[in-house]
Order: structure tokens, then sequence, then C-alpha cells
């Protein structure tokens, strides 16, 4: 977070300066009797069309565009810079007429499902890093099968050796639900404990009827279980990660294709 704050200092002065060029631009032309709104709104559409260059920019990563994270400070500041052009072009939140009040609808949109990815990338890789597992997303099935699969074996390894089937019984009434599939999705969205805290719940509802041979099969189920909950954290936030484009950019879309449309009917009705 602190880098990208340290990357945002050049392209949110250039923003600053840009914003007071446009503002005195603007004055000047309706000093000239002219229609400012016509400036901003090109300026405004201009600023619109370079935000969508970020995500050309991430198609074509294999040609030498420049670094990635230099591109997400000047989305950032680029769109922080929109919002300022938008209010000063509209002059309000939220227009009266029911065509403004669509194509600001979309704008807001955008903007909030800006903010929302920008603290995706920020937090989330972070914390994947900090969980001390790397796994792609592609490979989360693969990998919680073959945990449940090892977890299934030392239940039925336990019930062997001890000749009881208090863990075996355990595992199919609770634990078994846990391995099947991804778990506590939200709560690993929102950096909660509640996979450990239930993980450990687990461990202690059920150690006190186990013999002394059954134990070190338990201790291994539930280090099985934190292996899984590492996992089901990576699939939460990579999913959010992967996810959250797919409704700011038709989104952005939708408020390009509109834009076009709100120039033309301007310029068609001004003349």
């Amino acid at each position: 977070m602190l880098n990208l704050a340290h990357r945002l200092v050049l392209p949110g002065v250039l923003g600053i300066v840009l914003f007071a060029g446009l503002w005195y631009a603007a004055d000047r032309t309706y000093m000239q009797l002219g229609n400012p709104k016509i400036l901003t709104g090109w300026s405004l559409f201009g600023l619109m069309i370079f935000l969508a260059l970020f995500n050309t920019r991430k198609k074509l990563a294999a040609f030498n565009l420049g670094r990635a994270k230099t591109w997400l400070a000047l989305h950032v500041a680029g769109g922080v810079l929109a919002v300022a052009v938008f209010l000063f072009h509209t002059g309000t939140l939220w227009p009266l007429g029911a065509y403004e009040q669509f194509l600001t609808a979309l704008f807001w949109l955008v903007s909030l499902t800006g903010i929302l990815g920008l603290a995706i990338i920020t937090v989330y890789p972070r914390r994947l890093t900090d969980s001390g597992l790397e796994i792609i997303y592609e490979r989360v099935p693969a990998e919680i099968s073959e945990i449940r699969q090892l977890a299934e074996a030392e239940v039925i390894a336990c019930t062997e050796e001890a000749g009881q089937p208090t863990l075996s019984d355990h595992y199919e009434e609770t634990m078994d639900w846990y391995f099947r599939r991804p778990r506590f999705f939200i709560n690993h969205l929102v950096g909660g404990v509640q996979a450990a805290a239930w993980i450990r719940s687990q461990g202690d509802a059920v150690r006190r009827y186990l013999s002394d041979k059954e134990a070190p099969y338990l201790d291994r189920l539930l280090a099985l279980a934190e292996r899984k909950a590492i996992v089901d954290k990576h699939y939460a936030c990579q999913d959010v990660m992967r996810k959250w484009l797919v409704a700011h950019i038709p989104l952005s879309v939708a408020l390009i294709g509109m834009s076009v449309w709100h120039l033309l009917l301007i310029h068609v009705y001004s003349q």
C-alpha cells in the first residue's frame, strides 16, 4: 500500500495540474461566451478512453508497454481525476433527467467497482503471500481433493489400528463436510479466523474420547484441515481478484458506449 502511495505522488501532481488547466480553460471559454461543458465533456471522455487502456495494456503484457505498477498508479490517479472532472462537468452528484441519471449511474458504478478492485489488488496479494503457501487458482480443486484423500486415509488407518470408530464417526458427522469443498468463503475475504476456530473446536470436541493410539491420527487430521484452510483462503481471494473485473469491465464498456452516444446527441442538437 505504501509502495502504491509513493508511486501515486507524481501522477497525483500531474492530475492536479491537468485539472487546474481544465478549470482555467473552461473559465476562459465561459468568459468568451462559449460552452465550457463541451470542453469538460470531451476531456472526461478522453480520460475514460485513457483509463480503458489499462485493461488493453494487461492483454498486451508480452510487449514492452511500461511497468504494470506504473500503469496502475496512472490508472488510479486518472480515476480520481475523472471523478473530479465529472463533478465539474455536471455540477451535481445526481442530475434530474432519466437519460442523464442512467449515464450518471453507470459512471458511479464504474467508479465504485474501481475502488473495490483497488482494495482487492492491494490487500489480497499480500495476504496470500503471508499465508506461506503458493497455489494457482486452477489447482485449487485438485489440491482439495488430495487433502481430502489424505484425511480419509488417516481416519481409515486410525480405525484399523485402534479398532474403534470414534474418529471415523466424528469425521463422517462433521469434518467430512469441511473437506468436501472450499468453506468459510466470506470469512476468508474479510480476514477472519472462523476456519481456524472451527478446526480447533472439532479437535477439542473429539480428543477427550480418543485413546493414546488415536491421538496422533487426530493431530495429522487437524494439520490437513489447517492446510485446507490456507487453500480455501487462496480460493476465496483469487476468485474475487478474478471476478471483480466481470463487473468493472462490462460497466466501463457500457459507460464509454453511452458516452459516445451522448456526445453525438450533444453535437447534433447543438447545430
